[in-house]
């Protein structure tokens, strides 16, 4: 189903989806306010640019250099060429420790990869720790947003489903108490878990290190009580040298939330005696988007969410009806690339209002990607004659300035003198929510001409 009609199933709730638009909105302020606060902000955005820039153009030779160090730190090093072989990897992993039960903190590759039910297809559970995430678990769906994972639920849906799940007691959705019971249940997970998982928010080639970014701590309970850690990376999250952490960290936590720095960046470099660490290095696709010419500093992104919430699309269509494991802005540039087929509505659900870009803290142009990628699937994907039809006509029409000025005075007619109802009918896509604006007498040339004489 394409995009739109699966955002329509999100606009039935109208009064959800103001919540929606209007909390995503309070978040992209509080980043505005947050920005603003630094001191050459811009010049930050441009530094991380550069560095990512840097990055993808050597990217083996970081690549080559991180396993190194991680290695002579004791770090079990895996190299995965897509989903398949990154579960496989943990599996056997996993085996070989005679783990039954994982804790695992936030990871889109971990979700892009569909980990959890290959793990409980093998009879291992799986329990997402990062409190959003065990929502949208409890309630098996995905997440909506990469990092308000939740973010389409009310505290009284939650409420409803902590009863089910947990044998909470009606609290009309109090935060509060939901939270303490949420801490309760998984406390008793971390102290049974046999390992944790977790993402990589920044490895960095110099030392062999990562670094990994919560507001919750429970990738470190996680990691600290478990004997195994193993952490999903993908190939674009080096950067070269420990001092550009600071770039970063500065750049993450204000795009994200509005907040100075993450609560926990927490830094793992080696395994604690007695355990293992080991990091799944993963390809799945990044490889051909860093050779397409248009889309590869879509490989920057550092997974921030910035484009999610300015995105006047995304905050009134919600993440699930992307159908993607990363929505909005961004996913919309890297889901085509890995299947054209099923996401070619993605890079239409969007104005080309370019807030996206303005917002993004590596500076990637999400917008004119985005317009890329909508040339690409009109020429190679079959589209609706209906469709190829009207925007056949259009160009023409708007091709020649009489065939313009014709079509313009007639609708313009018509638009005054016709009954609502013919012109708000079911062709009418914007007629099905709101009125058109006032139709006036003239043309914007007719007009000039009068005032120019």
């Amino acid at each position: 189903m394409p995009h739109a009609k699966e955002a329509e199933l999100f606009n039935n709730d109208e009064a959800k989806v103001n919540w929606h638009d209007q909390a995503l909105w309070f978040v992209r302020n509080k980043r505005d306010k947050a920005a603003h606060t630094v001191k050459g902000w811009e010049e930050l955005r441009n530094l991380a640019s550069a560095i990512k820039a840097n990055v993808l153009s050597n990217l083996d030779d970081y690549l080559i250099q991180f396993e190194e160090n991680a290695q002579k730190n004791g770090i079990h090093i895996h190299w995965a060429a897509d989903a398949e072989a990154h579960n496989k990897i943990i599996h056997d992993i996993l085996l070989k420790n005679n783990v039954k039960m994982v804790v695992k903190s936030k990871s889109m590759l971990t979700e892009e990869c569909h980990l959890n039910p290959y793990l409980e297809a093998h009879g291992i559970e799986v329990i997402d720790t990062d409190l959003g995430e065990r929502i949208v678990q409890l309630a098996k769906e995905p997440p909506s947003h990469i990092v308000l994972p939740a973010i389409h639920k009310t505290k009284e849906e939650v409420d409803v489903l902590f009863q089910k799940h947990l044998g909470t007691i009606p609290s009309n959705g109090d935060p509060q108490y939901l939270t303490n019971e949420a801490r309760k249940h998984l406390r008793d997970k971390f102290l049974k878990a046999d390992a944790a998982i977790t993402g990589v928010n920044f490895a960095i080639a110099e030392t062999g290190g990562f670094v990994v970014c919560t507001n919750e701590g429970n990738a470190d309970m996680g990691v600290h009580l478990a004997k195994v850690h193993i952490a999903s990376m993908g190939i674009e999250k080096i950067i070269p040298q420990e001092k550009h952490l600071g770039v970063f960290l500065r750049l993450l936590a204000r795009s994200a939330t509005g907040q100075p720095i993450t609560t926990y960046s927490s830094h793992f470099n080696k395994p604690t005696e007695g355990k293992e660490m080991h990091i799944i290095i993963v390809d799945n696709g990044r490889t051909e988007q860093l050779g397409r010419e248009h889309f590869r500093s879509s490989l920057n992104c550092i997974r921030c969410g910035a484009c999610m919430n300015t995105c006047p699309i995304y905050r009134r269509s919600g993440g699930h009806s992307y159908k993607a494991t990363i929505p909005g802005p961004i996913g919309s540039i890297l889901s085509p690339g890995m299947d054209l087929k099923k996401h070619g509505s993605l890079p239409f659900a969007s104005t080309l209002c370019g807030s996206c870009s303005d917002v993004c803290p590596v500076k990637i142009n999400i917008h004119e990607q985005l317009y890329q990628w909508r040339q690409i699937i009109t020429k190679d994907v079959k589209q609706p004659i209906v469709k190829k039809t009207v925007l056949k006509i259009a160009g023409r029409v708007l091709a020649n300035s009489k065939l313009y000025g014709f079509f313009g005075k007639s609708a313009r007619f018509m638009l005054k003198h016709l009954p609502k109802s013919v012109i708000n009918s079911q062709t009418n896509t914007w007629g099905k929510a709101r009125d058109l604006p006032k139709v006036e007498n003239e043309n914007f040339e007719d007009w000039y001409k009068k005032r120019k004489s």
